[in-house]
């Protein structure tokens, strides 16, 4: 199989690593994640207005690219590969995706706002209860007159304390884990102001992103809210779940990738016993079976990526392939580097510590190893 780029797809990746290379500082990015905002907009503005990555992914019609899976990992690579914590993959791929699927003036008019770098949305779907089964929701719709009243808690909602706009999970019929009878809705929000009925609760997480637990009490929408048809959204959260799931992915080989090269470097720098310690066989094995970890990687985030478009349970298993693949390699890699660097590898100094801890939480993001494998399992029951 012909896993090359076409030439507007590598143009593309060299453009947005050119851009990242030059204009995305990560002491700088550290510093607005730990004691700033927890991301820069004049950043995510360049992204839309320079590069036009936000929508990539999205149609034409709304100002977007028009593009597909291949781009989504172009981009999604390249942004790993720089450690960016702006919220790519909670805006243009969850968001963009649910919305693009809904349809709908107000779908429309805020991919529109994705596009042009003005709006940030955050998936609320993980209840406390639930872990990463998407379709596990104790969160309940009802109609009162031409208003929606929301109740419940989600919990780990990344990004929305910077989001403009909430897309939640709630069930409007049905039992708490059937697929049928769960609905969209989407928010206005103001993380600063938020509306009332709803309690915001936010923190960093330890990969230096920003995440809150949400909290639903008599909170009343507009009619127009409602995205899609009600009850009927559980095959777009599936398929937006697992194109989350292939964009980590290919985050992760970005993540990895440079990991990889920092420690080789490291290695051929760091003297001991009177030379190189990269010269040690032991070492050299070490990083040999890092790279082989990476390679595997690659593959795998390739399969999830080329099957995004497959019937549902080809797709399903392939990412859920990919995921248990990622997660094994993410902890293996991250976890050699810092050993290799040594006590240097933790420290706020080095770029590899903050690799690693991104690593570690794409380990655990959309589900383990083990779910994925138990999954996969399922999927491929006779």
């Amino acid at each position: 199989m012909d896993f090359g780029l076409s030439k507007e797809q590598e143009l593309l990746r060299d453009s947005v690593t050119k851009f990242l290379a030059g204009r995305y500082d990560l002491a700088e990015s550290r510093k607005v994640a730990t004691t700033g905002e927890g991301w820069q907009p004049e950043v995510w503005r360049a992204f839309a207005e320079e590069l036009g990555i936000l929508g990539a992914t999205l149609p034409e019609a709304v100002g977007g690219m028009g593009g597909g899976p291949v781009e989504l990992m172009v981009v999604a690579e390249a942004l790993g590969h720089a450690l960016v914590i702006e919220p790519f993959v909670d805006t243009v791929v969850l968001g963009g995706g649910l919305l693009g699927r809904a349809g709908g003036d107000r779908a429309e008019a805020v991919l529109e706002a994705i596009a042009a770098g003005e709006a940030i949305t955050a998936f609320a779907a993980i209840e406390p209860t639930s872990g990463y089964v998407f379709h596990d929701v104790t969160t309940t719709a009802r109609r009162e007159g031409d208003e929606w009243v929301l109740d419940g808690e989600k919990t780990v909602v990344t990004s929305a304390p910077l989001a403009t706009h909430l897309i939640v999970t709630a069930r409007t019929s049905g039992e708490r884990t059937d697929r049928a009878g769960i609905s969209l809705f989407l928010i206005d929000f103001d993380p600063a102001n938020p509306p009332a009925g709803v309690e915001i609760h936010s923190y960093r997480t330890i990969d230096d992103r920003r995440a809150a637990d949400l909290v639903f009490s008599d909170l009343r929408l507009p009619a127009d809210a409602l995205l899609g048809e009600e009850g009927a959204a559980w095959p777009s959260v599936a398929r937006a779940v697992d194109e989350g799931i292939a964009a980590i992915s290919a985050e992760a080989v970005g993540l990895m990738r440079k990991v990889l090269a920092d420690t080789v470097e490291y290695a051929k720098q760091r003297q001991q016993f009177g030379q190189p310690i990269g010269r040690f066989q032991v070492l050299q094995h070490r990083m040999v079976d890092m790279y082989m970890e990476v390679e595997q990687a690659v593959s795998a985030a390739y399969l999830a990526i080329l099957n995004l478009d497959s019937d549902e349970t080809t797709r399903a298993r392939a990412i859920s392939a990919a995921k248990a693949t990622i997660s094994r390699a993410a902890r293996f890699v991250g976890q050699n580097a810092v050993q290799l660097h040594g006590g240097m590898g933790m420290t706020e100094e080095l770029a590899v510590g903050h690799y690693f801890k991104r690593l570690t939480a794409i380990e655990y993001e959309f589900g383990t190893a083990e779910q994925h494998i138990a999954r996969y399992a399922q999927l491929t029951k006779v």
